[in-house]
């Protein structure tokens, strides 16, 4: 989660929002659209095969189009990928 927080952290340039979204990023200071994407990713990283039409529809209704939503279906995919790889070789356990 740290490595996530520094890219969030350079993106931005904004360690205050780094940290509300890190807290909880459905209270974090963001736009309705973002907070969507962020629970459609949350609830990926968690369960992906519980996701269904309507969440990509729910997407949509806030103005993500079919590019955008495949942008951050990989960009998810891509860092819960990398969290299993360093999980399994046990990068940043000391």
């Amino acid at each position: 989660m740290e490595s996530h927080a520094e890219f969030l952290r350079r993106v931005t340039l904004d360690d205050t929002l780094v940290q509300a979204i890190r807290e909880n990023h459905r209270t974090a200071p963001v736009s309705a659209a973002e907070h969507v994407m962020l629970d459609f990713i949350d609830r990926m990283t968690r369960d992906a095969v519980q996701l269904g039409p309507e969440d990509i529809a729910r997407l949509r209704e806030v103005g993500f189009d079919d590019t955008a939503i495949l942008q951050m279906t990989l960009i998810g995919s891509w860092f819960n990928y990398i969290n299993r790889v360093a999980d399994a070789l046990g990068v940043g356990r000391g």
